[in-house]
């Protein structure tokens, strides 16, 4: 290929990459996967006849979709070897690496709860979910993309919303209120106040911390408010001065940088509704943590 070749297909791919990026992160929950999956499409871009090609957004959309889903379907395997509960990709949004996050439907398609949730999904499942909620796909289009009928797309999106609805119900709160209980939940924690912490949490909460094996990290899911304030006054309660915290975006919502003097990094994310939280989200992981500014 000449180099005024190369260059044209560059910059086609370069015009749609926030949103193909944002495509295959939120099928993946994996930056560097995402970012894997565009290296290789372009690979696939260069060799197609792109004088053939009607529409390159529409193509380079379906390759990285059929991509992402192998790769989806490749890990399952390995993700039964991986050391407790398994979280996404934290990923700073201010600015946003996909584009701009101008419509509710896009912040929160990219919201570490969401996409937590679409782990329960089958790939033909969670594909239809993304590209119609996320992208507005008609079903027509989403059927060219994965071979399949329209009136599969539409039932494979029909599924998949009853699948996630309970849940989603959970976290209904917007960004001004999950700033508000993060920041109170992180303050009664530090003073070891349990009855305020049991206060700002729902119930019914879960709260999830990913080490991947490589940080101290809860292995199994925390259920229930007494049971969650419990471990977070004893992470981070007193004893233990020196953790700062940063306010920072991730995935379109409201989240913290947590920073022990060691140098270890967590990141907090929290769901809410009705006043309480819903939902903790942990992620220690180094290998996860990696775009963090600082």
């Amino acid at each position: 290929m000449t180099p005024p070749a190369a260059a044209q297909a560059a910059g086609a791919l370069m015009a749609h990459r926030p949103m193909l990026l944002g495509l295959a992160y939120r099928l993946l929950g994996s930056l560097h996967d995402a970012e894997d999956v565009l290296q290789e499409a372009y690979l696939r871009w260069l060799d197609v006849d792109r004088e053939s090609v009607a529409e390159p957004r529409r193509y380079l959309s379906r390759v990285v979709t059929r991509l992402a889903l192998d790769r989806l379907r490749a890990r399952q395997a390995a993700r039964e070897t991986y050391v407790g509960p398994w979280l996404p990709e934290p990923v700073p949004t201010d600015p946003s690496p996909f584009g701009p996050l101008d419509t509710v439907e896009l912040r929160e398609t990219l919201s570490t709860a969401l996409l937590h949730l679409l782990e329960r999904l089958t790939p033909p499942e969670r594909a239809v979910y993304v590209l119609h909620t996320a992208f507005a796909l008609p079903y027509a289009e989403i059927a060219e993309v994965l071979d399949r009928s329209a009136a599969d797309c539409r039932q494979l999106h029909h599924r998949a919303v009853a699948r996630l609805a309970d849940e989603r119900r959970r976290f209904t709160a917007g960004p001004a209120e999950q700033r508000r209980l993060l920041d109170a939940f992180l303050a009664a924690a530090r003073d070891g106040d349990l009855a305020r912490l049991t206060e700002l949490v729902a119930a019914d909460a879960t709260a999830w911390s990913d080490g991947g094996g490589r940080v101290k990290a809860a292995r199994n899911p925390v259920h229930g408010a007494d049971r969650i304030a419990r471990f977070f006054a004893g992470v981070y309660g007193r004893p233990r001065p020196g953790v700062r915290a940063a306010p920072v975006e991730l995935n379109g919502a409201p989240a913290l940088v947590l920073t022990w003097p060691t140098g270890v990094r967590y990141t907090l994310a929290a769901t809410a509704a009705d006043g309480r939280i819903t939902g903790l989200y942990l992620v220690g992981n180094p290998d996860k943590l990696t775009r963090l500014p600082g």
